[in-house]
């Protein structure tokens, strides 16, 4: 496991944990982490507080805890149709608003929770020393914006100012007093009543938003700015200081540069598909020949051999993490356990007979679906051969652990649209066509169909000409139905994909992000609906963006036991918000250190 994967999946643990902590503490079952972004359901809660966006690539824990802590605060004390009614509409006013009401929650920690107070007060000066190292306190503008976060969390926390950096901002601090000394002194006394604090927090916000605009057009600070334009705002977005807050509108996630990913005026929320005269849904022994396929099968075997992998302890291990119970029965003639009145006789003719007693056995069973979605996108030619191997090996140890197992594939008919492109210039290339391409959906293996039988379809995966684009949304929503219609109560989709949906002519004509809104939606349409838990491995690249429950792993390296463990903990671990529309099974509770 290289050290990437690893701080993927620590950062994944931390986010985990701290999505703990805020379901504890706000009562919601419903909010989770998801790229990084704090979710309900599957919507992205916007969060603009300048001080709990990201600071660095990879937050360390206690960071992350006060960032979290946080947000949980926000979601509990803080009536977002309220602050929405209440907020300003210009951008720089409001981004001030929006901290003022974040610093006005942070003040409301319960004195129970002393590490509370800590999170925060840590995430809030590892902001403000990177921010005053940045640079941007150099501009008037930047040392403005610095100095009222200073000033006003002072004022409502009652927490002190770093002494390093104090200093720094006492000429702007005192051209602010005279125009917010009155409004300063209500924040702390009106922080209990959310609509009182907000009329001071208004007074502020705007007198902030009309400094900045006179600074900006006084053209003694453009030539004194030690940063250019394009640096500056680069430097804003990173501190979260440059929000477009338009971009709640979508998907509530803000988007720093403001830009719309729309080409073409097409709406990325209403998926459209220009025709589905190409589709297909084939078995995949139809793409290829039976002699071709049995070489293939022979290259698959070799690399499975070269891997060592323990099939059998493998088996075990998820036979024990998914099995139920299905019954209950009795061993009879045992030493200890509950006396067996039928064999009391037997004191008296045998006294010395010790095999008097029963005890209960419950007996189990894996009764479930998993079923392998891979996409067989052209990027992922390159990783065919470790993919094949590890669903092979992962379709033949949950069928020794008694589940049933589907591999399913998808890709387009054609490279870059081919005959729907042509279609639809011939019919005057009409606005916001949708999908122009046709889908392949590909059956390696069906759930009915043992693996003995489907050992050469599966070794079709090192095919090289299967592999053409991908539309990822229409291919989960394919195997989710495919799986509800399965008779096992549980049912398991695990996709196997190395990035973001792409088919290059639908991209071109309704923009690069149509197909990632189109997969969301999917993702949410499918949980909501409920009866299948949806997971994803993510072959060198973190699939969070798209899926909650996710895996990264390196399929350039060598796959060790940890590597299979990662991934038999994410099929068999139970996803149990993915099934809220479905009673909840009982399912095993032990597990197999080292499957492999």
């Amino acid at each position: 496991m290289t050290s990437s994967d690893r701080n993927s999946r620590t950062q994944q643990q931390a986010e985990e944990l701290s999505a703990a902590a805020i379901r504890a503490y706000t009562g919601d079952e419903r909010l989770h982490f998801r790229a990084r972004r704090l979710h309900r359901d599957h919507r992205a809660l916007p969060m603009h507080a300048a001080h709990l966006q990201p600071i660095a690539e990879r937050d360390a824990f206690t960071l992350l805890r006060g960032a979290a802590d946080g947000m949980a605060l926000r979601v509990r004390h803080s009536d977002a149709d309220l602050h929405r009614a209440l907020s300003p509409t210009d951008a720089i006013a409001r981004m001030v608003f929006e901290l003022l009401e974040q610093f006005r929650v942070e003040s409301l920690v319960p004195t129970r929770f002393p590490g509370m107070r800590r999170n925060l007060r840590h995430r809030f000066d590892a902001w403000t020393r990177a921010f005053a190292g940045s640079g941007l306190t150099e501009n008037p503008i930047g040392m403005l914006l610095f100095t009222v976060a200073q000033i006003c969390r002072l004022r409502v926390t009652n927490e002190a100012i770093l002494e390093d950096v104090e200093c720094m901002m006492e000429s702007t601090r005192a051209a602010l007093a005279p125009r917010t000394g009155h409004a300063l002194a209500g924040l702390k006394r009106e922080r209990l009543d959310q609509a009182r604090y907000a009329v001071h927090a208004q007074t502020i916000a705007t007198v902030v938003g009309e400094m900045v605009e006179a600074a900006e057009q006084d053209p003694r600070n453009q030539a004194a700015s030690a940063l250019d334009d394009e640096a500056r705002d680069k430097a804003l977005a990173r501190f979260g200081l440059l929000i477009d807050f338009d971009a709640d509108a979508g998907d509530g996630i803000a988007r720093l540069d403001g830009r719309r990913d729309d080409a073409g005026g097409a709406d990325p929320m209403r998926y459209r598909v220009f025709t589905t005269e190409f589709d297909r849904e084939v078995p995949v022994e139809a793409l290829a020949r039976s002699q071709q396929l049995g070489e293939l099968r022979e290259r698959l075997d070799r690399v499975i051999a070269a891997q060592g992998v323990n099939l059998p302890r493998l088996a075990r291990a998820l036979r024990m993490r998914l099995s139920v119970p299905v019954s209950r029965d009795w061993n009879d003639a045992e030493e200890e356990g509950l006396v067996d009145g039928r064999r009391l006789a037997r004191v008296v003719s045998s006294p010395t007979e010790r095999r008097l007693f029963r005890q209960e056995r419950e007996r189990t069973r894996t009764d479930c679906l998993v079923s392998f979605l891979i996409d067989c996108s052209g990027s992922m030619k390159a990783l065919a051969e470790p993919v094949a191997m590890l669903v092979d090996v992962f379709a033949r140890a949950l069928e020794l652990a008694g589940a049933d197992v589907e591999v399913l594939g998808f890709t387009t008919t054609f490279w870059n649209g081919g005959r729907v492109l042509d279609a639809w210039n011939r019919a005057g290339r009409p606005p916001a066509p949708g999908r122009l391409n046709g889908v392949c959906h590909m059956i390696f293996k069906a759930a009915e169909t043992p693996w003995r039988r489907a050992r050469p379809a599966i070794a079709a995966l090192l095919k090289p000409d299967i592999f053409r684009e991908g539309v990822d949304g229409e291919a989960l929503r394919w195997a989710c139905q495919r799986a509800r219609s399965h008779p096992r109560p549980r049912r398991i989709v695990v996709v196997v994909s190395d990035g973001s949906p792409m088919d290059s002519a639908t991209a071109r004509v309704n923009g690069n992000a149509y197909l990632d809104e189109h997969l969301r939606e999917i993702v949410a349409a499918e949980t909501a609906t409920g009866g299948v838990e949806i997971a994803a491995i993510g072959v060198g690249l973190d699939l969070s963006p798209f899926y909650r429950h996710n895996l990264p792993i390196d399929a350039t390296r060598s796959f060790g036991s940890e590597m299979f463990a990662q991934v038999l903990e994410l099929i068999a671990s139970r996803h149990g918000r993915e099934l809220s529309h479905k009673p909840p099974s009982r399912s095993g509770s032990a597990r197999e250190a080292d499957p492999a």
